[in-house]
């Protein structure tokens, strides 16, 4: 067992307990997590009903300030702790083999990471695409539209890193927010979560803080999987709150005159000639 404190953190709104179940189930496995910290974003506090043992940590917060906010709760907690690493995980992740002392290893061997991500599976089995270049608002427009079809299947190719072996780990600007491992050393350097994204996009941002200091890495060594569905394709609240997000995004780093992106992009890119 590793010798560092590790903690871990899920974000709770209303959720199916079997599905949330087997989130906390698939943590608490490995001995490597010391405390997992469940911020319920709920009106009530009906999922504290999940928590057993003294390994868990509840925290009821109906307010509902947002996901990236709700975790900042979790990690500043992590930090009073005296945690070295943070894991950021949905909950609708589970996973059979034990993936987090494979990825704390791997960070620990290499101090210049401050963020990684597994392989993320579809039930199927398939590869969810979640690396990524960083976003322009073209790229953004292009993955929600997908036409024209020869011209997408081009961009996407690109932009998510499909054309990249399966099996090969690297450090790229935009790491998804389901299951994360945060170094707090890159966290007290960039600073957590930016609350003025309630949901959306806030994953994206802290990537890019981070990977302006730190390598951010896809490890595909090892993986998990993801009961992923695209709310904001299907409803109208989600996608308001996606396109308010981007927003938020964009005036904070530029939209079409983004200095930095071509550059960090064009270094992503360069490790894979």
């Amino acid at each position: 067992m590793n010798d560092n404190k590790i903690t871990a953190s899920i974000v709770l709104y209303l959720n199916d307990i079997n599905i949330l179940s087997k989130a906390i189930k698939s943590l608490l496995k490995t001995n490597s997590i010391s405390k997992l910290i469940l911020v319920d974003n709920s009106p009530t506090n009906e999922l504290k009903i999940i928590v057993e043992g003294e390994r868990i940590l509840y925290f009821h917060n109906p307010a509902n300030p947002g996901f990236g906010a709700a975790h900042n709760v979790a990690i500043q907690k992590s930090i009073d702790l005296g945690s070295k690493y943070h894991f950021i995980v949905n909950p609708d992740i589970y996973f059979e083999n034990d993936v987090v002392e494979s990825m704390i290893q791997h960070m620990d061997n290499d101090e210049s990471i401050g963020m990684m991500m597994p392989q993320i599976l579809n039930e199927d089995g398939s590869i969810q695409n979640l690396p990524k270049l960083l976003p322009s608002p073209t790229s953004i427009l292009m993955r929600k539209i997908k036409m024209p079809k020869q011209k997408y299947e081009k961009f996407i190719s690109k932009y998510e890193l499909r054309c990249v072996p399966r099996d090969f780990t690297y450090n790229t600007p935009i790491l998804s927010g389901c299951f994360t491992l945060l170094n707090l050393k890159a966290i007290s350097k960039v600073g957590m979560y930016d609350d003025r994204f309630f949901m959306y996009f806030e994953d994206w941002d802290l990537s890019r803080r981070i990977h302006k200091h730190f390598k951010t890495i896809y490890f595909p060594k090892v993986s998990v999987y993801h009961d992923y569905e695209s709310g904001a394709n299907k409803s109208k609240r989600l996608f308001k709150i996606f396109v308010r997000s981007a927003i938020i995004y964009f005036n904070k780093w530029g939209w079409f005159f983004d200095l930095e992106r071509k550059k960090i992009n064009d270094q992503a890119l360069s490790q894979f000639k």
